[in-house]
């Protein structure tokens, strides 16, 4: 391990120290350390502040800054409220300047990101000057001072901006982008109000992400022109748009969440082998991607769903309020292996048959039940039973996520389900908060005792997270 005496460097937060050698502890000044080393660990540093700290400390550090290959700089919560208090701002930097400062003093970067945290989005129209631009980062002047000085060996590209300045003026950033980065393979773009006016074809592009973006439309035809070598497009949160279209021959994985209803959403993509979509009630879902392998869709309603048959999805994730209508909707899954279900409306009046699932599912191996298909699959199940299907005897392996209202019904349930699945060998219940918990756990002694020779878990869930614990073979 090498320590590196930090006395000189007037902050804590760099981290240089935390390198691990497979040598026995020594003491080093910065000089010792091979100059490629240093700035490897200097372009690592996740607050780039830090370097502009570092050409302080020592003469070794204030030149290898220059040949930094990575800069991020993020304008913190606790930053934006000192330079806005009477009895701080004054002796705040301003961000742009700091910015400006590092870029210049930085000639050989190939990443740049530069944004506001996350926490700023709680701030209160109330709380600022309408007219204000000193984080409006996405302003084509501030971006024109520096992109041109990097734009050469520039790889990726982010810019999170500061939604209150940025809404409501429409940035042409990236026509400035389009004209200067011919290298650019990555880029990333939040919360902004952008135009397409000017945009150039960027032929090296592999990688797009836009996040609480104002679009509308012929903006989003015009990224698929001027992008045609996307592989990767995250639509999050995009506003503005009616009728989209994805057109994209060389696309393999795409991310989009549509916040507004009613739409009409096409994805052509032939190469498209990952697709994560989640919308509210569109008017129409058009899929063409024949090679889609994994695939997670979340829709409250879809009245008219077409896709062309999936022959190769192995991996799939269903969320709706009207589960069985969407199931109805997909053409024959026999290549599905791995398979998700849940519905987003917890309701005793949505009739959702686990058995539904095989008709249109035969080959799953694997399944995953969230708890809203659990307690409606439950409720069908007290009124008719479990009927006997030759696919449910193809499953290995369930994942049943509980909300354990009565006890006896829900065992039956489980018990069912262990007699038709001859094949089962791998059983893990995920009890819901909204259950009761000590009635949940005594459900795992009678499992176990009633089908020793399946493999069991049971767990919590617990935020994102779940705590997992196995009790059996």
């Amino acid at each position: 391990m090498v320590v590196i005496p930090f006395e000189t460097i007037p902050t804590p937060s760099i981290q240089l120290s935390c390198l691990i050698f497979p040598f026995p502890l020594q003491f080093f000044s910065m000089d010792d350390l091979p100059p490629s080393l240093v700035v490897d660990i200097l372009s690592r540093l996740t607050d780039s502040a830090d370097v502009a700290r570092c050409r302080v400390a020592s003469k070794t550090l204030n030149s290898l800054t220059r040949e930094v290959r990575s800069l991020n700089l993020l304008c913190t919560l606790s930053r934006y409220l000192k330079s806005r208090s009477p009895e701080t701002k004054d002796h705040v930097t301003p961000f742009k300047a700091i910015f400006n400062n590092l870029v210049g003093q930085a000639p050989c970067l190939n990443s740049i990101s530069i944004g506001v945290d996350k926490s700023l989005r709680n701030i209160s129209y109330d709380d600022v000057d309408d007219e204000s631009d000193d984080l409006y980062l996405t302003d084509v002047g501030f971006v024109k001072e520096w992109l041109p000085k990097v734009c050469g060996d520039l790889g990726k590209l982010s810019i999170s901006d500061f939604w209150i300045q940025s809404c409501w003026r429409k940035s042409q950033i990236l026509s400035l982008i389009s004209s200067c980065c011919n290298g650019l393979m990555e880029l990333e773009v939040k919360n902004a109000w952008l135009s397409v006016d000017g945009l150039n074809p960027m032929t090296r592009l592999t990688s797009l992400t836009l996040e609480f973006i104002r679009l509308e439309d012929e903006d989003l035809n015009k990224v698929n022109e001027c992008f045609p070598s996307l592989q990767v497009l995250n639509l999050v949160g995009v506003g503005g748009l009616k009728d989209p279209k994805i057109h994209l021959l060389h696309l393999k994985s795409c991310l989009w969440t549509v916040s507004n209803a009613p739409l009409s959403l096409t994805i052509f993509a032939p190469n498209l082998v990952k697709l994560r979509l989640k919308c509210i009630k569109p008017k129409s879902l058009v899929l063409d991607t024949p090679l889609l392998s994994d695939f997670h869709l979340s829709v409250e309603e879809a009245s008219d769903f077409r896709v062309k048959e999936f022959h190769n999805l192995g991996n799939l994730h269903l969320e709706s309020s009207s589960l069985c209508c969407l199931l109805g909707m997909f053409p024959s899954g026999k290549s599905v292996r791995k398979l998700t279900v849940n519905s987003l409306k917890w309701t005793a009046t949505i009739k959702f048959r686990l058995e539904a699932v095989f008709d249109v599912f035969p080959n799953a191996t694997y399944l995953n039940i969230g708890p809203g298909a659990w307690c409606e699959a439950e409720n069908c199940f007290r009124k008719g039973g479990l009927e006997d299907r030759n696919a449910l005897k193809e499953l290995r392996e369930i994942v049943a996520n509980l909300v354990v209202y009565d006890i006896e019904v829900t065992l039956s349930f489980i018990f069912s389900i262990l007699d038709k699945c001859t094949k089962l060998s791998d059983m893990a219940l995920l009890f819901h908060p909204k259950g009761d918990y000590k009635l949940a756990r005594s459900l795992i002694p009678r499992c176990t005792a009633y089908c020793p020779r399946v493999k069991w878990r049971w767990g919590m869930r617990e935020g994102p997270k779940d705590t997992w614990v196995s009790v059996g073979m």
